[in-house]
């Protein structure tokens, strides 16, 4: 398909900076398996879901991914210590990451990059577009926290653009529910909209809560430069969902209850795990793309925020609910100022043949 077909206007005012409070107050915009519209909030989702449906969600924890390093002044070659602007995008190995360096025209291959005295990393490949690979001094859980400590959340580029990360959006940029597990470096995001409240009410509704985990990458913000679908490829990202869970939802499906992911990054493991109607791998990378056309063999439904024009994440749901639909939906989004991307409102759309 043309990737043309799935662009609109989108106004800049559209564009959240911050999510609302409460989180759970937020719009939510039904979509049924035929199109219909109807206007909700977050708060109101226990009651758009039956007893025994399935909610499942993406507890991974977002790192914090944003750094500010220092490259300090050579010993020959003139010039002083350069200060750098480093967003980690993709792990390669237990101390290693690669990540998107400004200015990366300052560095060399062996330069050292300074978070501290005593953490740092060593450029060891560097690829165009600021594309850099680092070597860190420490690595493994030690690494992690250290980038905890001295990173930033990685608030995605359209808000950055507009706003530093401050303080809020350690609460902000990161799921009530997200796990001791960290390696996502952009938050899945529908899931930001749950309470505690909000889970004690689906609790008291009969809803199942089912947990997987897909570390988010950075390639999700990555636009789409092909003009054809067919010759994009996809980043890939990681994802493991633990036995026993894998074998509720199987019973879930086989009893014909309703399986609802929350978000498209809990959708992507789902489907990628799916093997004739079932969940069979457990664990593996994905470079799953969706457009329309697919065939999904486990999810009836998906939560998710409204997207970017022309993303890999738009052809996802109009894969699921229809190009038409979608294009309709996003119009009548934009008319009844709805909010847009990672702090916007959110969506709740049903695959044809649901019951909604």
């Amino acid at each position: 398909m043309k990737v043309s077909d799935f662009d609109f206007d989108l106004p800049e005012e559209c564009i959240a900076l911050r999510p609302v409070s409460p989180k759970d107050s937020a719009k939510l915009l039904q979509v049924s398996s035929k199109g219909e519209l109807l206007d909700y909030c977050v708060k109101d989702l226990p009651n758009l879901l039956v007893r025994g449906d399935v909610l499942v969600i993406n507890e991974t924890r977002v790192l914090h991914a944003a750094l500010n390093g220092t490259r300090k002044a050579r010993e020959y070659g003139g010039g002083g210590d350069v200060n750098l602007n480093i967003n980690l995008h993709a792990p390669v190995s237990k101390n290693e990451w690669r990540a998107f360096i400004r200015p990366a025209k300052r560095l060399k291959i062996d330069d050292i990059v300074y978070f501290s005295d005593d953490f740092y990393a060593v450029v060891y490949d560097k690829l165009q577009n600021g594309d850099v690979g680092l070597r860190f001094n420490l690595s493994g859980i030690t690494l992690k926290k250290a980038i905890d400590k001295f990173g930033k959340p990685p608030i995605p580029p359209y808000i950055s653009r507009k706003r530093p990360a401050d303080e809020s959006d350690v609460d902000d940029y990161q799921t009530i529910y997200a796990s001791e597990n960290s390696g996502s470096v952009a938050a899945p995001t529908a899931g930001l909209h749950f309470t505690d409240t909000l889970f004690k009410e689906l609790n008291l509704k009969g809803i199942q809560i089912e947990r997987l985990t897909l570390h988010v990458s950075a390639g999700t913000f990555l636009p789409v430069k092909t003009s054809d679908t067919k010759d994009h490829h996809m980043h890939t990202e990681s994802y493991e969902i633990p036995p026993d869970t894998a074998k509720r939802i199987n019973s879930a499906k086989s009893e014909g209850r309703r399986i609802i992911a929350v978000g498209t990054t809990t959708l992507r493991a789902l489907e990628s795990s799916a093997r004739k109607g079932n969940i069979t791998k457990l664990a593996d990378k994905t470079n799953i793309f969706i457009t329309p056309g697919f065939k999904f063999e486990i999810i009836d439904g998906l939560m998710t925020n409204f997207h970017l024009p022309r993303s890999t994440l738009f052809m996802l749901v109009s894969a699921l609910s229809g190009l038409k639909n979608m294009r309709f939906a996003y119009l009548y989004a934009i008319e009844n100022k709805y909010r847009f991307y990672s702090y916007g409102d959110t969506s709740l759309l049903w695959k044809s043949g649901t019951l909604k």
